[in-house]
């Protein structure tokens, strides 16, 4: 017999402050008119973006379960308990694709694991965009996540990663504090080979967007400033 739950959208959000519709599907708005049950990382932005995709609908009647990096493992298996009763629940990221690069996969796993029906929906992933704009190998790739602060042990991750696109034609992707994003891009193309490409894109979306490739040898000569500009970093050695 079918179970009677109720289904877990996954929402995108925007990836920066322009306008939601500029870059989001009008599906979306419908997902948000009628689910009331939310899990999100702050819930003071998760309001605002509900206020802005659907202005009309009560914020009073919203329910929010926050999950971040304080939220304890014994919590989390409480935060689905409106889809057991039957009602749709959204899973909002901060920016982009929620349960990429995101806590929110913690929770399409325990719902795969009650039987809850997990539903994407279309939105913009910074990494996958920053891929498709890169001109590197998009039929193989890694998103590696943080690199190592300790500057000897991220220069050997580099080394390593750099020798991996090479032995496996594989493009690795990678971000950084944005705050560091300037420090990045200096050790990346100190220690890369001449000609290990290097891909920066930053502000995605946005009317900043900065897109650019060039091997680790042009790039010590170029001007541009990634300070708290959120950014993916992609190397692929040929």
């Amino acid at each position: 017999m079918e179970n009677q739950f109720g289904k877990l959208y996954l929402i995108p959000t925007g990836l920066g402050d322009n306008p939601v519709w500029d870059v989001l599907p009008q599906s979306i708005r419908k997902i948000i008119e009628f689910t009331d049950d939310y899990i999100v990382e702050n819930e003071r932005t998760a309001r605002r973006f509900i206020k802005e995709t659907q202005p009309e609908k009560p914020q009073p009647s919203l329910n929010f379960k926050v999950l971040n990096k304080y939220t304890e493992e014994s919590e989390k298996s409480t935060f689905l308990e409106a889809c057991k009763a039957g009602k749709p629940m959204g899973l909002l990221s901060e920016a982009g694709c929620p349960a990429v690069a995101d806590p929110g996969s913690d929770i399409v796993r325990l719902a795969h694991e009650l039987n809850i029906q997990v539903v994407p929906l279309v939105g913009p992933s910074s990494i996958i965009m920053a891929l498709m704009g890169s001109g590197m190998n998009g039929q193989s790739f890694a998103f590696n996540g943080y690199l190592p602060i300790d500057k000897q042990e991220r220069k050997a991750e580099l080394k390593r990663l750099e020798k991996l696109s090479h032995d496996q034609n594989q493009s690795q992707l990678f971000i950084e504090t944005p705050y560091r994003n300037n420090k990045m891009l200096e050790d990346l193309w100190g220690t890369l080979q001449p000609q290990t490409r290097i891909c920066v894109a930053c502000d995605l979306t946005l009317p900043t967007e900065y897109i650019k490739t060039h091997p680790a040898k042009d790039w010590k000569h170029i001007k541009v400033d990634l300070h708290k500009r959120p950014a993916i970093f992609i190397i692929h050695k040929d």
